[in-house]
């Protein structure tokens, strides 16, 4: 009886160690995500230049619509990656996890597609191996494209004048303490960081 107990211990020591192995960074994966999260910024910046009167070497119809086809195909690429890998926390690809969720943040025309993103990604950070800023902007930017009431204010929008302020908020007397939470400064603070 001693020796099995003694051999069930060790099987299962051993067990936990195989689980227990880290997981290798994936760096094809990094490289692509690095390449899709370039095509995500590139027509973002060029819009920027165009309003802010800098040169540009495209007009606002070729920004328009590089900016869109690029969104669509980052689109299918980041499926391909959810469905093989789940969400890439930090253990597979480092920081560029941050600039899949900045992809994942563009998908607005398949709010069910962020909504399940957004599940993946809460798994990742009880495991402390993904942003929990990132997963607020995430939260807010779905329930903005769901025509409801944001939790930590970092979805904006511009007023006539051109000044910025929050989408509705769930819970605004609570919000700044929603945002410390997940590692944001005050509300106050974000908004006057657009320029106002």
């Amino acid at each position: 009886m001693k020796a099995f107990i003694t051999i069930t211990f060790l099987c299962t020591l051993l067990n936990l160690n195989l689980c227990a192995q880290p997981i290798k960074p994936d760096s094809a994966l990094i490289k692509e995500i690095g390449n899709m999260f370039k095509d995500d910024q590139f027509w973002r910046k060029e819009y920027i230049k165009v309003n802010k009167k800098e040169k540009s070497d495209y007009d606002q119809e070729t920004i328009e619509k590089g900016w869109k086809t690029s969104d669509s195909i980052n689109e299918l690429k980041a499926k391909v990656i959810i469905n093989k890998y789940g969400y890439p926390g930090y253990d597979l690809v480092g920081e560029i996890s941050d600039d899949f969720w900045a992809i994942i943040q563009h998908c607005d025309d398949d709010v069910p597609f962020q909504e399940h993103v957004l599940s993946l990604m809460k798994i990742q950070i009880a495991k402390s191996n993904a942003s929990k800023e990132k997963y607020a902007y995430l939260a807010d930017r779905i329930l903005v494209n769901k025509n409801q009431k944001q939790i930590y204010g970092t979805q904006l929008q511009r007023d006539k004048t051109g000044k910025f302020y929050p989408f509705p908020l769930k819970y605004p007397k609570e919000v700044n303490k929603l945002r410390k939470k997940v590692g944001l400064g005050p509300l106050e603070e974000y908004v006057k960081s657009f320029g106002l």
